[in-house]
């Protein structure tokens, strides 16, 4: 009885949803041309050469490179394995939601298991610093001071996020001392183990970041779509209807945020949530990357949630003595 109750809500969710697409066609196609305009001038600008390189360097060991490097680091600060470390600075300049694809990849090469990917999430969840230091607080908030606070309380957020959990799976790996030359043979060895040409290895990571930035295109449309929908339909004012958005579909909150008649103050606090909340719409294309794999989702939303307080709440109370001091 439950899923025949299942199948007609979802039944009638599909055809409400075909017959807004039909009555309201005209902003429904502005949402999705918006859509596909974030997904062109910012999402594929800003991810693709990352994505494609972090496979190269995955298929090329600079990650166990780049891990030994920074073992102890990690050991001490989060209790991962040093090739966290990998995940964490790419997703520091590349942005959500690139540390899924990052940890899918470390997973998949066995370089950490389900559980580790799983805490690993929780505290690489950055967004792209140009985004934040550019489309928010020059094109947005149309003020250049408050985007460098906002990036280092979004990130700050992070990092205390991650020694929060610090001992959720720790790592069992041996913090002896580091060898870049054991690195190096091992590295060695595992290139020429892999009969794979650079050309192979190339096309594969082209063809591989290509089908994910889809997938991200494809999530962004249907979650503005669905904002738009409820905007059609639910009568709220604009203040509640631009939070209500940012935590559906990010960029399009964070824009409708910029617009309200609110104290400066005000805007950056909520934008800093709803960054650090990442939206439903960036959930969701974390868990499209990650659907292959048994990495869990709960531990990333239950960080985010934490994440967004934190970050919201560091800019709270450093925001006047910041604005001050500048």
């Amino acid at each position: 009885m439950k899923q025949i109750i299942k199948t007609v809500v979802i039944l009638s969710l599909l055809v409400f949803v075909g017959i807004e697409i039909l009555t309201e066609s005209k902003s429904i196609l502005e949402a999705v041309n918006f859509s596909f305009s974030i997904w062109k001038d910012n999402v594929f600008p800003s991810l693709f050469p990352f994505f494609v390189l972090s496979e190269l360097f995955i298929n090329y060991g600079f990650i166990e490179l780049l891990g030994e490097i920074f073992r102890p680091f990690m050991n001490k600060v989060f209790k991962t394995k040093g090739v966290g470390a990998f995940a964490l600075f790419m997703s520091l300049i590349s942005g959500f939601p690139s540390s899924a694809k990052y940890i899918r990849e470390l997973n998949q090469k066995n370089l950490i298991n389900e559980n580790e990917a799983s805490k690993l999430l929780m505290f690489t969840h950055f967004s792209n610093p140009l985004f934040i230091l550019g489309t928010i607080s020059l094109l947005f908030l149309n003020n250049k001071d408050v985007g460098l606070l906002i990036l280092i309380c979004h990130y700050l957020g992070n990092f205390i996020i991650g020694i929060i959990f610090r001992n959720y799976y720790p790592s069992n790996e041996a913090n002896n001392k580091i060898s870049i030359k054991k690195v190096l043979q091992d590295i060695s060895q595992k290139r020429v183990k892999d009969k794979r040409s650079f050309g192979e290895i190339m096309t594969s990571a082209l063809l591989n970041s290509i089908n994910t930035l889809i997938l991200i295109l494809g999530v962004v449309t249907m979650f503005l779509v669905i904002t738009t929908i409820i905007d059609n339909n639910i009568n709220l004012n604009s203040f509640h209807q631009s939070i209500l958005n940012g935590f559906i579909e990010m960029t399009q909150g964070l824009k409708y945020v910029s617009l309200q008649e609110v104290p400066l103050k005000l805007k950056c606090i909520l934008s800093t949530m709803i960054i650090s909340f990442g939206g439903l719409s960036v959930h969701m294309q974390i868990i499209g990357i990650l659907s292959d794999t048994k990495i869990k989702y709960l531990p990333f939303l239950t960080a985010r949630v934490i994440h967004a307080v934190i970050s919201s709440f560091l800019v709270f109370f450093l925001f006047d003595l910041w604005m001050n001091f500048l």
